[in-house]
């Protein structure tokens, strides 16, 4: 009982093409999601820029 490979020569084909005709987008700068985790990290990047914001302001 053999099953057909996902990287048969079709399949790399199908992904080039795929792969072709994507719309570039930006990568994202940040983390997205709604996890806990992320939202923590989230939360830790905005006090890290609201800090360096204040410092720039006040220099």
């Amino acid at each position: 009982m053999s099953t057909k490979s996902a990287r048969s020569l079709r399949n790399v084909e199908t992904q080039k093409k795929k792969a072709r005709r994507v719309i570039p987008r930006v990568k994202p700068t940040r983390m997205q999601g709604n996890t806990a985790a992320v939202r923590k990290r989230l939360k830790k990047l905005s006090g890290i820029a609201r800090q360096a914001k204040a410092k720039a302001a006040s220099a």
